[in-house]
């Protein structure tokens, strides 16, 4: 373990140099720090991140807290090193592939999409750590190249990516934790979904809110919170694709 000073002053685990520590004698057998890394997106995908610590994961592991800490010195640092793991899932493409720009693009952030809402915990732990791990860094570059097709000027490349995957964090974000609040209430979207908006009706403000929104939520169609989820996505990234060809074609 490091002294607090120390803990303050870093900014990354992946910038400490460190060689990966293997076990040695005393160790559990067994442990590794990917064993460690995959039993804590486990355990957060379980639990959550307010739930998350050590001594929780030393006792998922069967081992001593103490066992833990020969492999990572902090729990910032496995928290991180849980984050880029998570980022391996995301299938990503050939950049450089005989592939429409736009299809890429969104596969890209339907991927995206879909890491944010299977691990809610995620998006939190990505606006708080420099995410500079090997697997995230291949998601960028990938991205890079995918935006660099589209014809945008160079000034213009930083806003395009913002546009489209800040737009993917928010989206997937608000789905993520809506599944999981549905989840603590021991409900489906769909239960949480007819619930909460029954609750809102009562509210005299919030019911004029939704009465004026009527014919905007029949519109939207879907028989179901996540065909409502799906549609909303698709028009959203229609959007934008659309944006980044006006802008192209404004030049």
């Amino acid at each position: 373990m490091v002294r607090a000073a120390e803990r303050a002053a870093r900014t990354s685990v992946w910038l400490e140099g460190k060689v990966r520590r293997g076990g040695r004698g005393g160790q559990p057998s067994g442990l590794d720090r990917d064993r460690i890394t995959e039993a804590t997106v486990r355990l957060l995908d379980a639990e959550g991140l307010a739930k998350f610590s050590m001594r929780r994961l030393a006792a998922e592991l069967n081992v001593t807290a103490m066992s833990v800490y020969w492999y990572v010195d902090t729990k910032d640092d496995l928290l991180e090193l849980a984050l880029d793991a998570a980022f391996g899932e995301i299938a990503l493409p050939e950049a450089d592939a005989d592939e429409d720009w736009r299809d890429q693009l969104r596969a890209l952030a339907r991927e995206y999409r879909s890491l944010l809402v299977r691990h809610p915990w995620l998006s939190p732990l990505a606006g708080t750590f420099l995410n500079i791990g090997p697997n995230n860094l291949a998601f960028a570059r990938v991205v890079q190249r995918v935006i660099r097709r589209t014809g945008l000027p160079t000034h213009g490349l930083a806003a395009a990516i913002s546009s489209v995957f800040q737009f993917v964090y928010g989206f997937g974000t608000i789905e993520g934790h809506f599944n999981a609040r549905s989840a603590d209430f021991g409900m489906t979207a769909d239960e949480y979904f007819k619930h909460a908006m029954s609750a809102v009706t009562q509210d005299p403000q919030a019911s004029e809110v939704v009465k004026e929104s009527e014919d905007i939520m029949a519109a939207r169609g879907g028989d179901t919170v996540h065909e409502m989820w799906e549609r909303d996505f698709d028009f959203a990234l229609d959007l934008l694709v659309a944006g980044i060809e006006a802008m192209v074609a404004r030049g």
